[in-house]
């Protein structure tokens, strides 16, 4: 709606609702007219809610008159005759105004679902209570002025995901038609795989692109102007006047041929470099293109309504091979990219233009919303890893909502503007680097599509007529490797506010050699750089550039960074070496790239710079955000302790090591019917034969064997055939090793490479394990079984060990410090055991706890059919079990002084992080 529209809406309202207003009757009525006729919510019966219940602090149920997820707003409804200002008297006696009978309800809300606005209303007036300042006097809206003041409620309406889902499949639908060109005129190129001829067609397809959406959205003056033209040409003709088309596009009309054909004189000039090219190659056209270009694309498909946001991410991987062979589109989705932007500068930016709405003097509203408009045109961003742009493009459409918002207040009926000036948020506030050269011509042509867009709702706003063409050259998205530019090239970081964006995501252990000497030549001498994943490198520019200034940076990365040996790298030499501060984070969600055959990738997003936020939020998942004093490496609300590799524990406990490692090139591993085959033709091996056991072996049941031979068996293997072949081959894999230790071990070709069996029974810790589990399962096992080095052993481990390391207090510290493979737990000794504080236990407790471990074996005992997989998943865990981990979690939490009743899993790793610092204050 445009102001008219929306103020005559307000009116039509109040009058409906100017004589009624029964409170019970009338409450759910009032609210979904109002949402739906006055603010446009297309659905208002799923967008706001009534009636939830909640439990107050005296254990009554009471039940909310409205509320609105999507904005936070709270609603207490009364009747026409109720004074808002008065008290009413409560079901416990007391006297309430309809503002403190709104606070109680907040109060007993999850702090997630907390309202940032209540409103009281008696179907007369609405009273808008801003939380940001709890003590302040409301703002007052007579719904008889509703319509010249329908702007103070707007915080009613989320306006971030109006029409996202239908802009998505948009969207989608054009890169599949693009898809399609793209696959035909390849084929008429001479040299397909030629790189310059691949630079031509994405170039081509680009400008083809920005026509269809010029044409659709009124920007080439006449509908189907494009068609028209077009439609004109033969198949065979039809390469010339696409070339004659471009020609013009890029050529001022007072420059142009004056005898030039009619129907071509009638297009705009363009500009912004999108037509300057005149060497790209254009093939010959054939009747399959021509229909695509005319029916599929030009008249048969509206382009205005792309988002370009999406459009961007999904056009560069239409058209870019590598992505094509991963199974189709890729692009960020707008939910996700608000998770960066969002908490990084829009919030503030939404609230102080609430703000400015509940003044009451129209001229403090319109001074202020001017002064508010200058601020959005001052701001500028930096996309390092800028792609197809997706993370501006968004950015600037939010701004330039924002700026209409602004405008609305400012503006009146008869107002006169400056239309010339008008528009402060410009695209020359945003800039990018990218590798990829085509990914820049992407990124260029969807911000110039949003500014398009967003010009056209300026336009509808002020019922004034502007010129959007020609478009200005836009060159502050530059191609470069980004590790490898001196970013102050770019934009003087005295001129920079925020840095965003989604850097490439590729594991420690997949870089390429030249990424790894990118990763050194940002970190310098920094030890342990081979172990960070490469996204860190943008962390390290990033802290570099803003080093002593007050930019704010939010990058989406791989969780692991904040796991494992990564977070004693990275995290203590940014906070060390550059004061930076994490002001808010998203622990790991999966983060999808809706390719068709995608995998999903486990990420965070972080919020840092050297400013400290007073307010830091961990957004721990969709529903849930806590506040936090302090947010670490780990993104723990707790101190900045770095949990880095150690050779030996901080406690008096057993040493964890590795089981054996065979080194054998498979050849001393039996598969249970070699074994059988084996004994069954020389029955004296079963003495050299037991049983082999690592990680996936122990959780899932799975039989494996190992010839485990002694110098005392020499004699009796001499004369085993089958063994001594094995043995020959263990010694020939050996010798053709690089490595001089392995070489060395071919002298004792029969034995295990590194032995570690201990000669007592033995507690096993399976190295890697599901992340959907809530405990690792470990367990005991008899010294004649052999623990392979996938999995880690404690020799002489007693059984308050096993239940210490059982219980939720370890496990909460494990999920913690651990790295993973991929989302599973990784645990390691010199990071998660070693490190783990423990408690000096008395005789008494360990008793206690013996009790509760024998418990737990004793559960497992009454299912003998189950692996450990089966018995550890959540969905089938036998009772018995999980009584006996969660008694045993109750006594391990007591033990280290936690509150059963309070303490969250964060809590418990606070704990333990700082029992951490205190025990190794005096530890080299």
């Amino acid at each position: 709606m445009n102001i008219r529209e929306r103020k005559k809406a307000a009116e039509e309202f109040y009058n409906r609702w100017a004589n009624r207003g029964n409170e019970r009757q009338d409450s759910q009525s009032f609210w979904l007219d109002l949402l739906q006729n006055v603010y446009g919510i297309e659905n208002p019966v799923e967008y706001i809610s009534f009636e939830d219940s909640i439990q107050n602090m005296m254990d009554k149920t009471s039940f909310i008159d409205g509320y609105i997820e999507k904005t936070k707003v709270l609603i207490e409804q009364k009747g026409r005759d109720r004074d808002l200002n008065k008290g009413i008297r409560q079901s416990d006696g007391s006297y309430l105004t309809p503002f403190q009978q709104a606070l109680r309800y907040s109060a007993s809300l999850p702090y997630s679902k907390r309202p940032r606005w209540i409103i009281t209303c008696n179907f007369k007036e609405f009273y808008i209570y801003d939380m940001e300042k709890p003590n302040s006097e409301p703002a007052v809206v007579k719904l008889e002025n509703l319509k010249n003041e329908y702007y103070r409620l707007e915080m009613l309406v989320e306006k971030t995901n109006i029409q996202i889902e239908k802009e998505t499949k948009v969207s989608i639908k054009a890169g599949e038609l693009i898809g399609k060109i793209y696959d035909e005129l390849l084929k008429q190129y001479k040299e397909p795989e030629n790189p310059d001829t691949l630079k031509s067609i994405n170039q081509l397809c680009v400008r083809l692109v920005f026509c269809f959406y010029a044409e659709d959205a009124g920007l080439f003056g006449k509908k189907g102007i494009l068609y028209d033209y077009l439609s004109e040409f033969s198949a065979r003709h039809f390469r010339n006047a696409i070339i004659d088309l471009f020609e013009v596009l890029n050529t001022k009309e007072d420059e142009r041929d004056p005898y030039l054909d009619e129907t071509l004189a009638r297009f705009p000039y363009v500009n912004g470099d999108l037509f300057k090219d005149t060497d790209i190659e254009i093939p010959q056209f054939n009747e399959r293109l021509r229909e695509l270009i005319l029916d599929n694309a030009s008249s048969g498909f509206d382009w205005s309504e792309i988002s370009p946001t999406i459009f961007g991410a999904v056009f560069e991987s239409t058209l870019n091979p590598e992505l094509r062979r991963d199974g189709g589109m890729h692009y960020t989705s707008i939910e996700n990219i608000h998770k960066v932007i969002d908490p990084l500068f829009l919030d503030d930016l939404k609230n102080e233009l609430n703000e400015i709405k509940q003044y009451k003097q129209p001229a403090t509203i319109r001074r202020r919303a001017k002064e508010f408009q200058k601020k959005l045109g001052s701001l500028k961003f930096l996309d390092p890893a800028a792609g197809s742009g997706n993370f501006l493009t968004e950015t600037y459409l939010a701004l330039r909502k924002l700026e209409n918002e602004a405008i609305k207040l400012y503006m009146e009926d008869n107002v006169r503007l400056d239309v010339e000036n008008l528009i402060q948020v410009k695209l020359n506030q945003f800039y990018g680097i990218e590798i990829n050269d085509f990914a820049v011509s992407v990124a260029k042509t969807a911000l110039w599509i949003a500014e398009s867009q967003m010009f056209e709702e300026t336009q509808s706003i002020i019922y004034a007529n502007m010129e959007f063409l020609p478009l200005e050259s836009y060159t502050n998205i530059v191609q470069g490797n980004s590790l490898e530019m001196n970013w102050n090239n770019v934009i003087d970081k005295r001129e920079l506010d925020y840095i965003i964006g989604n850097p490439p995501f590729v594991g420690a252990r997949l870089m390429s050699e030249k990424q790894t000497n990118e990763l050194k030549d940002v970190f310098g001498k920094l030890n342990g750089v081979g172990n960070l994943d490469y996204v860190v490198g943008w962390y390290g520019k990033a802290a570099q550039f803003i080093n002593q200034s007050n930019i704010k940076c939010a990058f989406v990365s791989t969780n692991s960074i904040t796991q494992g040996q990564q977070v004693p790298i990275l995290w203590k030499y940014l906070m060390e070496e550059y004061n930076i501060v994490i002001n808010f984070a998203y622990r790991t969600f999966n983060w999808n790239s809706e390719a068709i055959d995608k995998a999903a990738v486990h990420c965070v997003i972080i919020g840092f710079s050297q400013v400290e936020n007073r307010d830091k939020k961990i957004y721990v998942s969709k529903e849930q955000v806590e506040l936090a004093n302090n947010i670490n490496g780990y993104l723990l609300d707790a101190p900045n302790v770095f949990i880095e590799n150690r050779r030996s524990a901080i406690s008096k406990v057993p040493e964890m090591v590795f089981g054996s490692m065979p080194n054998d090139g498979g050849n001393l591993i039996l598969t249970p019917e070699e074994k059988d085959e084996l004994i069954k033709n020389y029955p004296q091996s079963k003495q050299v034969i037991k049983r082999f056991v690592g990680s996936r072996e122990y959780i899932n049941g799975i039989e494996r064997y190992c010839l485990w031979i002694e110098p005392k068996d020499l004699n009796l293997i001499s004369n085993i055939n089958p063994i001594m072949e094995r043995i020959k081959k263990v010694k020939e894999h050996r010798l053709n090793s690089k490595r001089k230790n392995t070489q060395e071990l071919a002298k004792k070709p029969y034995a295990f490479g590194e032995i570690r069996q201990p000669n007592t029974h033995y507690l096993i810790v399976p190295r890697v394990s599901s992340e959907n589990r809530r405990y690792i399962p470990i367990g005991y096992l008899d010294k004649n079984v052999i623990a392979s080095d996938a999995v880690l052993i404690i020799p002489n481990a007693s059984k308050y060990h096993f239940a210490i390391l059982s219980s939720n207090v370890h496990m909460s510290w494990m999920r913690t410090v651990a790295g993973r493979l991929k989302s599973d737990y990784r645990y390691s000794a010199s990071i998660v055991y070693n490190n783990f504080p423990w408690i000096q236990l008395t005789e008494e407790q360990k008793e206690k706890l013996t009790k509760t471990a024998d418990n737990i074996l004793k559960a497992r005992e009454l299912y003998p059919e189950m692996s450990l997989a089966d018995l550890y998943n959540e969905l089938i865990m036998p009772p018995e079990l999980r009584k006996a981990h969660q008694d045993n979690d109750r006594l391990v939490m007591r033990i280290y002084g936690m509150d059963v009743r309070i303490t969250k899993e964060s809590d418990a790793v606070e704990k333990l992080f700082k029992m951490y610092n205190e025990m190794t204050k005096n530890i080299s």
